[in-house]
């Protein structure tokens, strides 16, 4: 069993500003940390070494500094980490970012076959959920998404059961290997990394890939060249400069608070009470 699992350095969103003048994003400062939508995939590749042996590659592409993103992901268990960096990379969309990483993953399946490939559903950077997808299209293997539950994994028929989340309730679903699975999160918790495996982490060498060496041929379906995605505007939200209003019930019936508050909802949005009484009506 080889696992893959694509992760992403992000920045640490809790921490992001906004330029006030030119509405960029200010990166310098911000701490970098695992995508952690990532994590949950990770996780669950683990146990299902684990369960089945094998070994788990680390795969990201970024900048040089993303070594460290892999370094930790070592430290929880994973075998092996490939970054693919290269200045060619920079600017890259999510189209150009799943072919870089599917490039890569074939040139990983030439050293072993590849059996499942996991990414977390979406970054916390970007939220577009595309990456995953685009990897398993341009893969031509199945593609899972929003994954809660692995069921059962049969390796003698080459089979994968899980549990997908979809509207209305979950969905169970059985395909071939190899497969994408993008992962939802809180599906698992992850495990702490003990001493000695954060202390081999530090010394790991993880494998640095450039444009060539990922067996990316064509430079024009990367970076900018081959990012068809335009930003035209980065801006942060309005503050919401209401306050909370506390209604105490004192010596009122719950009753009255409730007609109080309806009719406060109602009097601050004006059409909502159309809205509730057409509907009821249809």
């Amino acid at each position: 069993m080889h696992i893959v699992v694509c992760i992403k350095q992000v920045p640490d969103s809790a921490q992001i500003r906004v330029h006030p003048v030119n509405n960029t994003i200010m990166r310098q400062g911000v701490p970098a940390i695992v995508n952690p939508y990532d994590l949950f995939s990770l996780e669950e590749a683990l146990r299902i070494k684990d369960r089945f042996g094998g070994a788990v590659t680390m795969l990201c592409m970024g900048p040089p500094q993303a070594e460290d993103a892999l370094r930790k992901c070592i430290s929880y268990g994973a075998d092996d980490a490939v970054l693919v960096t290269d200045r060619a990379f920079a600017g890259a969309d999510t189209l150009a970012t799943s072919y870089a990483l599917a490039a890569a993953i074939r040139q990983i399946a030439t050293e072993q076959a590849v059996d499942i490939v996991f990414t977390g559903k979406q970054t916390i950077d970007g939220d577009t959920a595309q990456v995953g997808p685009g990897i398993a299209k341009r893969l031509g293997v199945q593609l899972l998404t929003y994954v809660s539950r692995i069921v059962e994994i049969d390796l003698d028929a080459r089979t994968i059961v899980v549990e997908r989340r979809a509207e209305g309730g979950v969905q169970v679903l059985k395909t071939a290997l190899p497969c994408l699975v993008t992962m939802l999160e809180n599906t698992n918790e992850l495990r702490f990394a003990t001493l000695p495996a954060m202390i081999h982490a530090a010394g790991f060498p993880v494998r640095k890939w450039n444009r060539e060496q990922a067996g990316i041929d064509d430079a024009s379906k990367i970076g900018l060249k081959g990012s068809p995605t335009v930003v035209r505007k980065v801006f942060g939200p309005t503050p919401r400069a209401e306050t909370v209003e506390m209604l105490e019930l004192g010596a009122s019936s719950f009753h009255e608070v409730s007609l109080n508050l309806t009719h406060k909802i109602f009097t601050r949005h004006p059409t909502l009470e159309a809205d509730v009484l057409m509907k009821r009506d249809s």
